[in-house]
């Protein structure tokens, strides 16, 4: 059946297109053409440095990164992006904890109790303050500064107070992030080696701290040329300290958030009905929140590797240079090396275009079979 537009209404659409017409255009410019112009050039051997003729060559940038040249580096970096990925489950699971325990009131006892926890914290601000201006010791200084600061604004707003400390650091610059996590990762003059120094003082353990960012040890014992399995390669390095930090910066990010909405939206007649049956907390939590939590777990699980997939180039860049011995080129960072310095921009879209094919396969999995865990 055949639907004619009224002339109000012909004229209401036209006004409508013009409107969205910068957006359409503006999508086309910057994000359409350049997709669709990145695809073309994985198909050619353009090189800015004009090591050989332009020209198109197939499917030939793909062959190398599987069985040419190129494919023992495009391994390697995959394995990196993939270990980056290891702290996932531990950011997810911490998410979820902070947003169960941040979805009740927080009480902080008495008005005496809270007054005394205030002046602890300002007493740890001042600290740091007094650290930085006397023993030039500007990265422990800084981060008792910031941990006493926080604190005294958590006691004060108390739940409010905490749930926006805990989601500062994904809105925070992530290149002042990285500065100042590489200043704490330092072996000597760091923080995080001085408090592990003292508690294995503590403790009278003979172990020298890790050297973090300039180590090429793992917790999975991968050689840094093959990276295979290898003995001798036990222990905590740059890769650790890499994924160590986004563990601290995923936390309390936006997956808090969304568990935190999840939690809100939980009907409070099952709660209800489980305190009648006498249910506990982890009970109610195991057979009620958890289940009534699966569309958000399943949409975080998804994004979260989506992102892992797609990361590790920012903090490598900033704190590593991909060093020690290449160990921290993560997939997002092999594109830049081969685009932006050696020039090979044919090469870098074959890998982009390769990253695009892994991920998006991933994402359909994920998605046949959640839908049938959640649908259940």
């Amino acid at each position: 059946m055949e639907v004619r537009l009224s002339r109000r209404s012909r004229r209401d659409f036209g006004w409508a297109m013009l409107f969205l017409l910068p957006n359409i255009v503006g999508f086309a410019v910057f994000v359409a053409a350049p997709v669709v112009f990145s695809l073309v050039m994985a198909f050619t051997n353009w090189d800015l440095a004009q090591r050989e003729p332009f020209g198109f060559v197939g499917f030939e940038n793909f062959e190398r990164l599987f069985g040419g040249p190129e494919a023992k580096d495009f391994r390697k970096a995959f394995g990196t992006t993939l270990y980056f990925m290891l702290g996932m489950p531990v950011s997810i699971a911490g998410s979820l904890l902070l947003a169960v325990l941040l979805s009740d009131p927080i009480p902080l006892g008495s008005r005496r109790v809270r007054a005394l926890l205030i002046g602890v914290s300002l007493a740890a601000t001042c600290a740091g303050v007094v650290v930085c201006a006397a023993t030039g010791r500007t990265a422990t200084g800084l981060a008792l500064a910031i941990i006493g600061t926080s604190s005294t604004v958590a006691m004060v707003f108390s739940r409010v107070g905490l749930r926006t400390l805990f989601y500062l650091p994904y809105f925070t610059a992530g290149v002042a992030q990285y500065i100042l996590w590489k200043l704490m990762f330092r072996p000597d003059s760091g923080p995080i080696n001085a408090s592990l120094r003292a508690l294995f003082a503590l403790f009278g353990l003979d172990i020298d701290p890790p050297d973090w960012l300039g180590s090429t040890a793992n917790l999975l014992c991968l050689d840094p040329q093959t990276g295979l399995p290898a003995a001798g390669n036990f222990g905590l390095g740059a890769r650790d300290a890499i994924v160590i930090m986004g563990i601290w910066a995923a936390v309390g990010g936006n997956n808090m958030l969304l568990y935190l909405a999840g939690l809100a939206n939980v009907p409070q007649d099952l709660y209800e009905a489980a305190m009648i049956d006498g249910a506990g907390r982890w009970k109610t939590f195991w057979h009620v929140s958890w289940p009534q939590l699966a569309p958000t777990t399943f949409f975080i699980v998804v994004m979260s590797i989506i992102g892992g997939l797609q990361g590790g180039f920012e903090q490598a860049k900033i704190m590593t240079e991909g060093n020690p011995a290449e160990t921290t080129i993560s997939l997002g960072f092999y594109i830049y090396l081969t685009g932006f310095a050696d020039f090979r921009l044919g090469l870098a879209s074959a890998v982009a275009w390769t990253m695009f094919v892994m991920i998006l396969a991933v994402t359909l999995v994920q998605w046949r079979l959640g839908s049938r865990q959640i649908n259940a």
